[in-house]
């Protein structure tokens, strides 16, 4: 089965580079490094690493915390870091600096695979939340090194997808040397899937470990009272097409009740920038893009950062936060570092890749979940005239998060046989 994956994924091959390529003409980072994919490297880099990969933004955000730990309790270890996306690379680069080796991961075909291995050599592998890799997870066994999958999280319905092909994913599954759940939902959804049952347990979730760092809540702070003085400002962060037309429309109707009402948009991928921006203009909206520099006026509507790495900042910057990927079916996106930020945190119908925290959140008050339009403007309304409410939620949130760290510290617990190796 893996034989006829390798040759699907090799014929996709060309189709996925050209993809690459259309996608660099709107943001020309898709064409940079793309030799990369296919483990062809113009350098060499530190081997016997330790070897972490996450997909994207959220992925590496949440693994920051982990690697700075290693980093400071091992500090003669070398680290590198593989991602998928140009801002989740972006991210890496900004962080991490050139504390890790860093490259995108290479595609699952097995000879580019085993270039990449060859020229690593990692002693220890660390995958993000959910993803299998069959060449790949095959090469590790081959080599003898160790794979975990960490905060890892499985859907019903991707546990659902993912038994339709039991040869393919069980033989992967079964050269993992432990996965790190979640949940214990997420648990019962790998064991179904064909994850033996003594190599899965339930740690929590790394991104509750968030520390927003002081000098960023001042800098956020210090946005608000000048360039967004005397506004009232609404971020609505990590959004997806379709999205931004059904708030802008909430915009509206809010503003004529809260004329200081300022709309900040932070659109998920930054090829969207643009689009975004003419979608508000066409909606006769004073619009503002944050790499211009310029300072809002009174009679700016909306304001949309076109900048990547500062969308914590932002949100201390923020009065009131709408987190995306929540009104349109993508499954929402990390509301924890809203909360951290003490902004009140709203969000959409749509949050099935946050399934738990979703749930746990709304029971503690601690956010407020806006099934229609309807409902986020009369969230809105009733937040800007009660503001002990909306302290109370801010305080509920702080509090939430606070009562579920811990799940870093019990990760390098695991991890530290394999570390000190």
């Amino acid at each position: 089965m893996r034989s006829l994956y390798s040759v699907f994924f090799i014929l996709l091959t060309p189709f996925i580079l050209l993809r690459l390529y259309f996608k660099g003409i709107k943001s020309p980072a898709y064409r940079q490094r793309w030799r990369e994919r296919l483990a062809i490297y113009p350098q060499s880099y530190p081997q016997n690493s330790i070897w972490f990969h996450a997909v994207s933004v959220g992925e590496v955000e949440a693994i920051f915390p982990l690697i700075k730990l290693i980093q400071k309790q091992y500090p003669s270890l070398s680290i590198l870091v593989t991602t998928t996306t140009v801002t989740g690379s972006q991210r890496v680069q900004t962080v991490l600096t050139d504390t890790v080796s860093h490259v995108y991961l290479p595609y699952d075909i097995p000879w580019v695979i085993r270039g990449f291995f060859n020229h690593f050599k990692p002693k220890l592998s660390i995958i993000m939340e959910k993803e299998l890799w069959p060449n790949l997870f095959a090469e590790c066994h081959q080599q003898g090194i160790p794979l975990f999958i960490i905060n890892a999280r499985l859907s019903a319905n991707s546990a659902k997808n993912y038994k339709k092909i039991p040869a393919l994913v069980i033989p992967s599954l079964h050269n993992v040397t432990r996965i790190l759940a979640q949940t214990k939902e997420d648990r019962e959804n790998f064991i179904k899937i064909g994850m033996p049952e003594n190599r899965i347990e339930v740690l929590g979730n790394l991104k509750f470990d968030i520390t927003l760092p002081e000098n960023l809540i001042t800098q956020g702070k210090q946005l608000k009272s000048t360039l967004f003085a005397q506004r009232f400002v609404w971020i609505i962060a990590s959004t997806h097409q379709g999205e931004e037309s059904l708030l802008i429309d909430c915009y509206q109707q809010l503003k004529k009740t809260i004329p200081e009402l300022l709309l900040l948009i932070v659109p998920r991928h930054p090829e969207r920038f643009l689009a975004v921006k003419a979608l508000a203009e066409s909606k006769k909206l004073n619009t503002l893009m944050r790499s211009s520099n310029t300072l809002c006026s009174i009679t700016t509507d909306v304001y949309i950062a076109d900048t990547l790495g500062e969308l914590k900042m932002l949100y201390a910057a923020a009065d009131i936060s709408f987190i995306g990927g929540s009104l349109v079916p993508i499954g929402g996106h990390n509301i924890l570092e809203a909360l951290a930020a003490a902004t009140p945190v709203l969000f959409g119908p749509h949050m099935l890749n946050f399934k738990e925290i979703s749930h746990n959140v709304l029971a503690h008050q601690a956010s407020i979940q806006c099934q229609t339009e309807t409902d986020i403007i009369e969230a809105i309304s009733s937040l800007y005239n009660n503001k002990e409410a909306c302290q109370q939620l801010t305080e509920n949130g702080l509090n939430f998060l606070s009562h579920n760290l811990g799940a870093t510290q019990k990760t390098l617990h695991i991890l530290q046989t394999d570390l000190q190796a």
